[in-house]
């Protein structure tokens, strides 16, 4: 387990080198942002003390299981009282509900979705204000995936909207040695609009669910995007 503190806010926590996990400070104490694999638990909660606060809530970029895989033992562990939120679209997917909606590409969706016995508290909407982080769909990776802005300071939490594994890239273009993003994304044209969508927002650092943070804004989106229009 590696932590860095990215800003007094953020700290970035990874695990074997391709596993990212956030802590994100409020005024009570800590979000955290997706959980990683799982039996993480533990490491998780020991790097929240070594920062200086407890987690006060969990919140989910989507349903994968490198992003949740942890969610059963921390919730447990702190309790079971702790807010859990996740997208109104990929809540049933922890369920292991994969039927699909009208409208959306009729393909199953990808990657590995364990489920959970977790049961989230609060159901995201496109917009929504969550503490500090503003709440955007940015649908392709799975049906509901979403990422998540700071207003406080621009710090952009992407999940796997973004892969910065190498260089920046969108999930359904990684680079060549770490395909499996390719291989988990539902919907690649969607996922392609998602990374587009986030180069309009007022971004000034990135933070994904697989690399280094990438210091930099919509312009280092756009060229991600545009690396990949190009293959």
């Amino acid at each position: 387990m590696k932590i860095t503190r990215l800003s007094d806010n953020f700290t970035q926590i990874t695990f074997l080198g391709i596993l990212n996990c956030y802590l994100l400070r409020e005024s009570d104490g800590f979000t955290l942002i997706d959980t990683t694999i799982k039996n993480r638990h533990k490491q998780i909660l020991a790097a929240a003390r070594t920062v200086g606060a407890d987690i006060k809530r969990i919140l989910l970029t989507h349903a994968h299981g490198d992003h949740m895989g942890s969610l059963d033992g921390l919730f447990d562990a702190l309790g079971g009282t702790t807010d859990v939120a996740i997208s109104e679209r990929d809540a049933p997917l922890l369920r292991k509900d994969l039927s699909l909606r009208p409208g959306e590409p009729q393909q199953k969706p990808k990657g590995s979705l364990p489920g959970a016995k977790t049961r989230p508290t609060h159901l995201l909407e496109d917009g929504e204000l969550y503490g500090s982080l503003r709440c955007y769909y940015t649908k392709g990776h799975t049906p509901g995936h979403m990422s998540f802005l700071d207003e406080r300071d621009g710090t952009l939490i992407a999940g796997d909207a973004l892969i910065s594994m190498g260089e920046l890239r969108p999930p359904s273009k990684p680079v060549w040695w770490f395909p499996l993003p390719k291989v988990a994304t539902w919907d690649k044209p969607m996922a392609l609009d998602a990374a587009r969508k986030l180069a309009a927002l007022p971004v000034t650092g990135i933070a994904t669910g697989h690399g280094k943070f990438v210091r930099g804004g919509p312009e280092a989106i756009t060229r991600a995007v545009a690396k990949a229009e190009r293959r």
